[in-house]
């Protein structure tokens, strides 16, 4: 049997695969951020991930007894966890939604000779050496966050690289040198579905998973979705909705187009074009707590929007309520609500935020359509998959049809494809995904809506263009205390 995790933002999922890559059982476990009063911080306790695969265990059924073939961790990022020589936690998980190393972002990016954006592996560590020596002195490894995991069963330390061109993006010798940080608190890099070692008995005992089975190299969350999407071919996009959006086409050729990222594919001679949402489900747990709904399941909330005609009734939300990544890259960027009126109400703003990811969505494929790349579907994985209505606003704003998997949690299937080509059951990453990935329902777009998402999808752009000074001010200005202070006066 292949057991699987993914080390979400607010959820830890396992799910416990049969050698054929077959869903037997699925789990999820709520883990939460560390509230630090600093709208720009995002820290994780690296050990509640710990504590919830232990509670993950029993409820897939998995005892010391049983006969485990495969262990694959996947994780979010890219986020930073400082580890100490006696492997513990030096510090807080830096997670990827943190904005403070903007400073050391610039530094990076003059060395790496392109925009490196404050999110970024290297300019957490940069930051944590400028803000935290204390911690930097200590670390002895700096972590991605599902190799933590890895390091935690096996007591060996190592870094996933799907591919060399991923490098400029995590790290390389001479940059880490050239920003004076210690190349021996970087680990060794290691591929996807290369054995990184054995379960050690302590962490058997722990988690109550069989000691000695072998643990496989998993990677970035984002690179399993690929996987368990299919999404290995020309012209398909993965959607990984969930906290945040990252949305990914496969193509033969890269772009320069600053406005995306382009990445190497991890199948041989194809790319992975990417736009990164910051924050699309997040926006709306957010507004679910300042609406005072938190008592409320989101199944509940959900019938609620669907009492709301498409289009909010004319409300517009931009969700750039930690900044924004793709297309804009603007760490200033605020949420606004465009259009507020009193008949606007509760539900109606509640669907413009579920819209404005829609709106976020269609915003990349454009600038992709616009480079030239095809874009035939949406692979949608992740928590927002389980909501039809999300779904059909998506399809309907965007055009484009959706494909929802039989196994909503895509990371974890990609995990079951790679352990599959380890345990030599598939001979390449396309096999392998194309036989994890079944699709069991498809959206299609409502064609009678499109002249209504077209405007509001234009009045969404160009609320953007006609604030971005405002947010550059805004972003100069802070309030403490009842009095207002301006840096650089």
């Amino acid at each position: 049997m292949i057991l699987a995790y993914d080390i979400g933002t607010t959820t830890v999922k396992g799910a416990l695969f049969d050698i054929e890559g077959k869903l037997l059982e699925a789990a999820r476990v709520p883990v939460r951020l560390r509230d630090t009063g600093d709208a720009r911080s995002s820290e994780c306790d690296p050990n509640s991930w710990i504590n919830a695969i232990a509670l993950l265990n029993p409820q897939l059924g998995v005892k010391r007894s049983s006969p485990i073939d495969a262990i694959v961790v996947s994780g979010n990022g890219p986020t930073v966890v400082p580890v100490d020589k006696i492997g513990k936690p030096a510090d807080y998980a830096i997670t990827w939604l943190d904005r403070r190393a903007i400073k050391e972002a610039d530094i990076v990016s003059e060395k790496q000779g392109f925009k490196v954006d404050p999110s970024f592996f290297l300019p957490k560590v940069l930051w944590i050496r400028n803000k935290k020596a204390e911690v930097y002195e200590k670390t002895r490894y700096f972590l991605p966050c599902p190799e933590f995991i890895d390091f935690y069963l096996t007591g060996n330390a190592h870094a996933v690289l799907p591919s060399e061109g991923f490098a400029r993006y995590m790290w390389t010798d001479d940059v880490v040198e050239a920003l004076e940080l210690d190349i021996s608190k970087f680990p060794r890099p290691v591929k996807p579905g290369e054995e990184v070692g054995t379960l050690k008995r302590e962490a058997s005992e722990i988690l109550g998973l069989p000691e000695g089975a072998r643990v496989v190299a998993g990677g970035p969350d984002f690179i399993m979705s690929l996987l368990g999407t299919a999404t290995v071919r020309p012209g398909r996009v993965c959607d990984r909705a969930g906290t945040s959006e990252g949305i990914n086409l496969c193509s033969s050729r890269k772009t320069d187009d600053p406005r995306l990222l382009s990445l190497p594919h991890i199948v041989e001679g194809l790319y992975n074009i990417s736009g990164i949402i910051s924050t699309s489900g997040k926006a709306l747990e957010w507004f679910k707590v300042i609406s005072g709904k938190t008592d409320l399941d989101y199944e509940t909330l959900f019938e609620d929007i669907c009492l709301v005609p498409p289009g909010s009734e004319g409300l517009v939300f931009l969700p750039y309520l930690t900044g924004e990544r793709s297309p804009i890259w603007n760490p200033h960027a605020r949420g606004v609500f465009i259009g507020l009126s009193l008949k606007h109400g509760r539900k109606e703003m509640m669907r413009a935020v579920v819209e404005s990811v829609g709106y976020a969505i269609r915003d990349v494929i454009e600038i992709m359509e616009e480079d030239g790349y095809e874009v035939e579907d949406l692979r949608v994985t992740g928590g927002q998959s389980r909501s039809p209505l999300w779904n059909q606003v998506k399809a309907d704003i965007t055009g484009k049809r959706i494909l929802l998997s039989d196994c909503e949690d895509a990371e974890l299937s990609g995990n079951a494809a790679v352990a599959m080509i380890a345990m030599g059951r598939y001979d390449n990453y396309v096999e392998a995904s194309e036989a994890a990935f079944n699709i069991k329902k498809i959206f299609e777009p409502q064609r009678e809506l499109k002249n209504l998402y077209d405007d509001l999808f234009e009045i969404y752009r160009e609320s953007y263009r006609g604030l971005e000074d405002v947010f550059e001010r805004l972003s100069r200005v802070s309030v403490k205390e009842g009095k207002w202070l301006q840096e650089n006066q």
